[in-house]
């Protein structure tokens, strides 16, 4: 059938993927089957033992976003690299401006930057930062990731973050940078997306609350001004739709640009059965 609506793989470096082979073979096959980009799932720490609104077991295995996605820019030659999202305030911004330009170097401008606010207090207190300005702090990191990687003479100096009279080459292919997606399903979450993001993300999302989204996302453009140079706002959501033509259908209705699809699969055979399965029934 023919798609209109690009179509991504989450979860490419958590646990049966954390194997150099088997990502290796997993994201090749993507790429092969038509997959449109790779998306990698974040976590630094996790509390243990877990408690709620902890998503996953303390031993959960996952590479880190940009030492994984450089890994796939190795192997393969086209297929878009995303993070699912990268924790921003938990990060320094320069320190993580360098990778991600880095990975966008090494992979031919393939860098998608997702960025997400982050929710687990025990992560925020275990890195060292507060979580309760987690928000004010992710805008002023974006900012100044864009000064680093586009001005002529950076220079930054807010709240959160200052710097001036450094510089930091290379520079990313994709000009003013990898493009930043925000997560969130809030009402800051649409303001971010609005002010300081080419796309937004929503993740495990049914049509009815992609719908929702996609109207507080318009309403936060009827309430914010949207800067000229970040163009039309792209929609990614990974759906809770099982994966076929109904569900390309049912967003596509709805305006998403991007589906970036959960396989659950435990194995390596489980993923390849699972992207064949989307290659047959969705990109062929």
């Amino acid at each position: 059938m023919a798609n209109e609506i690009d179509i991504g793989l989450f979860s490419i470096n958590t646990d049966h993927l954390v194997d150099h082979e088997a990502l290796s073979k997993v994201a090749i096959a993507a790429e092969q089957a038509g997959f449109e980009s790779l998306w990698t799932a974040e976590h630094v720490v996790l509390p243990d033992p877990q408690v709620p609104p902890s998503p996953l077991p303390p031993n959960a295995e996952l590479l880190d976003p940009a030492v994984a996605l450089a890994y796939i820019a190795a192997v393969t030659t086209e297929i878009k690299l995303g993070t699912g999202i990268i924790i921003l305030p938990q990060r320094n911004p320069l320190v993580l401006a360098k990778e991600l330009a880095s990975v966008d170097v090494l992979s031919n401008g393939r860098v998608i930057f997702g960025v997400g606010v982050g929710y687990l207090g025990p992560e925020f207190a275990a890195i060292g930062v507060p979580m309760e300005d987690r928000g004010p702090r992710t805008v002023e990191y974006i900012e100044a990731m864009r000064s680093i990687w586009n001005d002529e003479e950076p220079d930054y100096d807010g709240e959160y973050v200052s710097f001036k009279g450094v510089k930091a080459f290379p520079r990313p292919i994709q000009r003013p940078g990898p493009p930043v997606v925000m997560g969130g399903h809030s009402k800051p979450a649409w303001r971010r997306t609005v002010t300081h993001s080419e796309g937004w993300y929503g993740f495990m999302l049914d049509p009815e609350a992609t719908s929702q989204n996609l109207a507080g996302l318009t309403e936060a453009q009827e309430k914010y001004e949207r800067p000229a140079g970040l163009g039309q706002i792209e929609i990614t959501v990974t759906p809770r739709m099982r994966p076929g033509p109904e569900m390309i259908d049912r967003y596509n209705e709805l305006g998403v640009d991007r589906l970036v699809l959960l396989s659950g699969a435990r194995t390596v055979d489980e993923s390849l059965t699972f992207i064949e399965h989307i290659h047959d029934t969705l990109l062929s």
